[in-house]
């Protein structure tokens, strides 16, 4: 289970992401709520967990905003607001559950777990992006049609990418995406990653399927 975890206290976010790598999961995190909209990190992940006060953007809005392009990501409030008329608020905007601060994280995985297995849709068991597919029960990639060998690393890196495809996704959350919350140490690792995905990737082609963005990250091509 994938899970986009927005909320700006970073001793909450370590808790749970802690407790969601412990439980098996992974976890892409936002403190902005306005960068989890630009990124439309909702999008891109199996369940998510929404603090209503945030910067840049309330949990509400980002809430809002996935709902009204579309996106049916199961969804988890957390506040520390226990008013009842506020989570009417929440559940009116598509929240599908709702968590008063302080909470247990163990708690919190259950209702992730139980939201996940509720879920209308059947979970993603291959990411595709035009010829590139990955598949997530088996690890395995394959690209025109060749079966593609990555370490670990770079299989969670193009996972993320292809997660995100035709977004931005920057040095930073692909750290926090295959190293834990709040990484701290340089980024330029990411870099030697990318050039040798690129290098299993890109036999026969002008382009690389996997863009620089200059000064924010990488993405990958939307075919």
């Amino acid at each position: 289970m994938h899970v986009c975890l927005v909320e700006d206290d970073p001793l909450v976010c370590r808790a749970v992401d802690r407790a969601l790598r412990d439980a098996g999961h992974s976890c892409i995190c936002f403190d902005d709520g306005r960068q989890a909209i630009d990124a439309q990190g909702l999008a891109g992940c199996d369940v998510a967990v929404l603090d209503v006060t945030l910067p840049g953007a309330t949990g509400l809005e980002v809430l809002a905003d996935a709902r009204e392009k579309g996106i049916r990501t199961p969804v988890i409030m957390l506040t520390a607001l226990g008013a009842t008329p506020e989570k009417l608020q929440a559940f009116d905007r598509g929240a599908d559950d709702y968590l008063v601060k302080p909470f247990d994280t163990a708690e919190l995985v259950a209702r992730l777990d139980a939201m996940h297995r509720r879920a209308a849709y059947r979970p993603t068991l291959e990411l595709v992006a035009g010829s590139l597919k990955l598949s997530l029960a088996t690890k395995r990639v394959s690209f025109d049609g060749r079966q593609v060998d990555l370490t670990p690393t770079e299989l969670s890196i193009l996972e993320m990418l292809m997660r995100y495809k035709g977004q931005v996704v920057t040095r930073t959350m692909l750290c926090e995406h295959i190293w834990g919350f709040r990484w701290d140490g340089p980024t330029n690792v990411i870099e030697v990653h990318i050039t040798r995905i690129r290098g299993k990737l890109d036999h026969g082609r002008d382009q690389s399927l996997i863009k620089t963005i200059r000064g924010r990250g990488y993405a990958l091509a939307a075919e």
